[in-house]
């Protein structure tokens, strides 16, 4: 796999992992003294990010947040998506020139 796929592989996963919190956060919010979860994502010295879903310290529900949370989760992914299929594309036509 190339960088330009890995790096938009990376962002695809932690763009899942924002989802799933976010997720995870609507589905307890009417649980007394729920912690929220929050993906943290960090940067890559090579390109790309790692993403980590840790408790926070803030109690009950945020639902605007979480709707926001996932439609940027949403986008980021869709974006990762499309560099991920135009990097796929690029390889096949310089393996066709190649041949």
């Amino acid at each position: 796999m190339n960088s330009t796929s890995s790096i938009a592989l990376s962002g695809m996963n932690a763009a899942q992992q924002q989802l799933q919190a976010s997720a995870h956060n609507v589905a307890n919010a009417g649980t007394p003294g729920y912690r929220r979860l929050e993906a943290r994502q960090t940067a890559q010295t090579g390109g790309g990010v790692t993403a980590e879903i840790q408790r926070t310290n803030a109690e009950g529900a945020a639902l605007e947040a979480d709707i926001v949370a996932q439609l940027q989760a949403r986008n980021a992914y869709l974006a990762n998506l499309s560099v991920f299929r135009s990097s796929h594309r690029m390889a096949g036509v310089l393996l066709n020139i190649r041949a």
